[in-house]
């Protein structure tokens, strides 16, 4: 199968055939999933878990972008070396600078530091505190980009300088990020760019080379919003019975018995965090205004998306390997590395842990066959969306590995724990599959990198708005989508 095809194959599941009469030459075997190893990568995972005992805030948040400089600085210093040594510009020869400060006007030099982006559609903690008392200008919610207004800095433990340039304004650039610029000071103390490195692709370990002809594959699948109500998603169902291969025919069945893993990431309970509209709210009746509830309300607690999940989960861990990631609109905390969902919400699947079942953090790093696997709920896809033009989601998950960083704008705009000793969202290798999950549509490639590294970029979309399933394959790569469909007209 060939590595670098997008799409392998898609199909659609569709009400119609699966409520006719089974076919008279159709028969209905007994397949069994083929063996397989899956691991939790914890060198790496360790580092996202957080124990309520050793839990601070006290500590600012600026040790973790130092503590990022110091150990990215030196991976962006080499590959920066070795573009730009022994280069000459205007017959000047082009020389390393230690430290911003250290920069002289009119020579040619290139110093490394994290990126900062200035933009005045970014949230302001001020502007938040004073928006009840003065009128401020509306915040997009979606977009902090504007090139009319945005600056783009580089600071160090020194100081900070402004980068101006065509070259810097055409570079996908997020606060947070490590890099080297190479120009020069202008009269006016900016820092002219003509040239910009990143760290590339950290090393990757090879995948084994597979001997056995079953083939097997990870199922992804994000944003099932599960909400227990007696119109659940139709398509929902149909998902958890084919993925127990128990929907379909013979070819559908053997189609799930290769799913060697199951990664439901993020997104799983359908959204509560906004309260409910009461009654005069919704007749228009604005005269009374509710007052604030803070805490804990029983009242507006509901059981029935955990129920519902649950039901699901235990019956689909009976069957495969399954893992649960956390998303945003999940109960677990809400900044990031987001905790595990405590598995006493699942009682009936709490039995497999241990075994089947897992619940992971978000990010997650996973090792299944040799595979090794980097895995997002989607917030820090779409936070770095927000800071750039355009929505190519690929190209953002390509930069955030090339950055060697999975979460670059934590904690500047995603909410981040600040870790004081280490910065757990550094890669120190690069995986052969990265998927972030949640988003608009289903996306997919492969890139490549200077060493051989060969990655699988997956956009994982909603499941509750696509009702898609994605499938890779373990051995070649090659990613297949499943779409589930009520009706017979629902196109892939």
């Amino acid at each position: 199968m060939n590595t670098m095809s997008p799409v392998a194959s898609s199909s659609t599941l569709d009400s119609n055939y699966l409520l006719s009469d089974p076919r008279e030459d159709e028969s209905f075997p007994t397949f069994e999933r083929p063996a397989s190893s899956r691991a939790l990568i914890s060198k790496y995972n360790n580092e996202f878990l957080l124990k309520n005992t050793e839990k601070t805030y006290e500590q600012q948040y600026a040790s973790l972008y130092f503590l990022r400089l110091t150990v990215l600085k030196p991976r962006v210093s080499k590959i920066a070396a070795e573009a730009w040594n022994g280069m000459s510009i205007l017959n000047q020869r082009v020389k390393a600078v230690d430290r911003v400060l250290d920069v002289r006007q009119g020579e040619f030099c290139w110093i490394v530091g994290t990126v900062y982006m200035e933009m005045t559609l970014k949230p302001n903690i001020l502007d938040e505190i004073t928006k009840e008392f003065w009128t401020t200008a509306p915040i997009s919610k979606d977009k902090f980009a504007d090139p009319h207004s945005d600056s783009i800095m580089l600071e160090d433990e020194s100081g900070r300088v402004n980068l101006v340039g065509s070259t810097i304004k055409s570079e996908l650039l997020v606060t947070g990020c490590v890099v080297a610029v190479l120009g020069s000071e202008t009269t006016s103390g900016d820092f002219d760019v003509v040239d910009i490195r990143y760290p590339q692709l950290a090393p990757q370990l090879p995948r084994p080379v597979s001997t056995g002809h079953e083939r097997r594959s990870v199922a992804l699948v994000s944003g099932l919003e599960v909400s227990g109500d007696v119109h659940e998603s139709y398509e929902t169902s149909m998902l958890f019975e084919y993925l127990m291969g128990e929907l379909g025919g013979s070819d559908d069945s053997k189609h799930a018995s290769e799913i060697i893993h199951v990664i439901v990431a993020g997104n799983s309970f359908a959204n509560n965090r906004s309260s409910p509209i009461s009654r005069d709210e919704e007749n228009g009746d604005s005269s009374q205004k509710k007052k604030k509830k803070y805490g804990y309300d029983s009242s507006s607690y509901n059981s029935k998306p955990t129920e519902a999940l649950d039901s699901m989960l235990a019956d689909l861990s009976n069957s495969v390997c399954v893992d649960i990631m956390p998303g945003d609109q999940d109960p677990t905390n809400y900044s990031f590395p987001q905790q595990p969902i405590n598995p006493a919400l699942v009682p009936r699947t709490r039995r497999f842990l241990g075994s089947s079942f897992r619940s992971v953090s978000n990010p997650c790093w996973w090792d299944v066959e040799g595979l090794r696997i980097l895995g997002t709920g989607g917030q820090t896809i779409d936070d770095i969306f927000k800071y750039v033009e355009g929505d190519d989601r690929l190209k953002m998950m390509e930069y955030s590995l090339r950055w060697q960083h999975c979460a670059p704008t934590a904690p500047d705009t995603l909410w981040s724990y600040p870790f004081r000793d280490y910065d757990p969202f550094i890669l120190h290798e690069t995986p052969h599959l990265f998927f972030a999950g949640n988003q608009p549509e289903f996306k997919t490639k492969i890139i490549e990198g200077d060493d051989g590294q060969r990655v699988r970029l997956v956009a994982l979309p909603k499941f509750s708005e696509t009702g898609q399933l994605v499938l890779v394959d373990v051995d070649s790569l090659a990613c297949e989508v499943v779409t589930f469909a009520s009706g017979a007209t629902a196109q892939d």
